[in-house]
């Protein structure tokens, strides 16, 4: 035992020891590792291309148009949304860019709906990029034989395995016929089952493209936000073609769904590292000044109507333009008399309320001291004792505080400088705070003198009660009614006979 007491110091010293340097390299492992680690999880950088994006409000042109975009089939243009399909049978409807698309990595964000009165819906939405516009077609409202990618939201289970609504990736070469039997399952290169229809919230779905890998993530349409989504599917080692055009198809049969769409937003990717394309480098140079042209020629149109307007109506004055739109220090006195304007009315129904609680708060009052009188300083013991007494006094003296603090509160003063701030256009919060305090300091004295009256009513209805009646007999009792009918019936006998 001696010796081994004698070791283990020796023994726990080098344990330490060890410890110790085992801990320095793995600090120092890491800190080598982790700026590498750094630089691999840099996101790319993202940039807006408005060209190739829709979103309400004011989406459609007074044409019926979507900037930048064209719609075919019953695809009907709206001011906040798209709807691709009316909830109606046999409709098939698509929206496609204009302008070809020849961005290397891209990511697009699709806002929509899918809504139907059924159990089930049919058929479906499609996200397309392909080499050439399907306009119209079998697949979901486009063409078949596409040569890209579509990224399909299939509510309908033609094959009956009961894998629908589901989200389908199916990518094409211009040779593939699509497989409607079985739901496209043969050819998908991706899938995950979710349900889109008839969610309280508008489906999300964020689909990018980055380094030949394509990745699908969704938005289940539970929850408001904007940024809760989860993973579907990837693909990887994916091929598309270098320039080509964005779509939204949907169709339906004999089922039918709404199909909105209500955004879809396009973002250019950049590598880390490298430095993203120029804004100007997008236009050509003949393309703007082809644009330069058209705007002065509509320049000069509109200078030429207006002298045109004013030589025949020399007596209208033209309005200015600037005072037709609202400039930054005008907005911010505008919501500043608004603010003031909610503040003086909020405060007018506390003053009403406040009002109320003051009669009821003196009709209490009137009633107990009343109660007081007329019991005397000589009330029985029975009815109310020396403790209850003395407590009812502080309870009316309190409510006499209370209502003398009630009745020369600033209240009304708050309300003039409201009233006045509103008018001189100072800032909206001033006396706020100070207001707010005041009304819940009044509202803990009532809710402390209600508290008092209850628990004063309530002992009293236990102290005082009332005298009980004694039992009252019944008033006929069952001999006395069988003798009254016995007798009853023989006078009535006699009467007949006598009749």
């Amino acid at each position: 035992h001696l010796g081994l007491w004698s070791r283990r110091p020796a023994a726990i010293g080098r344990v330490l020891i060890i410890t110790f340097l085992t801990a320095i390299i793995f600090r120092c492992g890491v800190a080598d590792v982790a700026p590498g680690a750094s630089t691999s999880e840099e996101l790319p950088h993202r940039r807006f291309e408005y060209k190739y994006s829709f979103k309400g409000p004011h989406l459609s042109q007074t044409d019926g148009g979507i900037p930048f975009w064209i719609h075919t089939g019953n695809a009907i243009p709206s001011a906040d949304q798209v709807r691709i399909t009316p909830s109606l049978r046999s409709q098939k409807g698509s929206v496609w860019t204009k302008n070809k698309v020849n961005f290397a990595h891209w990511e697009a964000e699709v806002t929509f709906r899918v809504s139907g009165r059924g159990r089930m819906g049919a058929d479906g939405l499609a996200v397309w990029f392909t080499s050439e516009q399907g306009l119209d077609g079998p697949v979901y409202g486009a063409a078949d034989q596409w040569n890209g990618v579509g990224i399909f939201f299939d509510s309908f289970d033609n094959d009956g395995k009961k894998n629908n609504p589901s989200i389908v990736v199916v990518g094409n070469n211009g040779k593939l016929v699509y497989d409607h039997q079985n739901d496209g399952t043969t050819q998908a290169l991706g899938t995950c089952l979710r349900d889109f229809r008839n969610k309280p919230y508008p489906i999300r779905a964020k689909i990018s493209y980055y380094k030949r890998t394509l990745t699908v993530m969704i938005n289940n349409g539970f929850t408001p936000d904007r940024d809760d989504y989860e993973f579907c599917t990837k693909v990887d080692n994916m091929v598309l073609p270098g320039d080509g055009f964005f779509g939204i198809s949907a169709a339906t049969g004999g089922l039918a769904d709404d199909h909105d769409v209500l955004s879809f937003l396009l973002f250019t990717l950049t590598e880390p590292g490298q430095q993203p394309p120029p804004p100007e480098s997008e236009i050509p140079k003949e393309e703007k000044d082809k644009y330069q042209e058209e705007f002065q020629n509509f320049q000069q149109e509109l200078d030429k109507k207006k002298e045109e307007f004013q030589k025949e109506h020399p007596g209208v004055q033209g309005e200015q333009i600037d005072d037709m739109y609202e400039n930054v220090n005008d907005r911010e006195i505008r919501q500043v008399f608004e603010g003031q304007n909610q503040i003086h009315l909020e405060i007018k129904q506390l003053h009403r309320q406040l009002a109320m609680i003051l009669d009821e708060q003196r009709r209490y009052v009137s009633v107990i001291t009343t109660e007081v009188t007329k019991k005397g300083p000589n009330a029985e013991s029975g009815q109310l004792d020396p403790a209850g007494q003395q407590q009812l006094g502080s309870i009316i003296t309190n409510q006499h505080e209370v209502l003398k603090n009630l009745n020369e509160n600033s209240f009304h003063e708050s309300l003039k400088q409201i009233s006045s701030a509103q008018h001189q256009g100072n800032a909206a919060g001033i006396g706020t705070y100070e207001t707010v305090q005041h009304f819940n300091d009044i509202k803990e004295h009532l809710h402390m003198v209600k508290r008092d009256v209850e628990h004063l009513v309530q002992r009293n209805s236990q102290a005082v009660k009332c005298p009980e009646l004694p039992a009252m007999p019944t008033c006929l009792s069952t001999l006395h009614f069988v003798i009254f009918i016995i007798v009853q019936s023989v006078l009535f006998f006699c009467y007949i006979m006598y009749k």
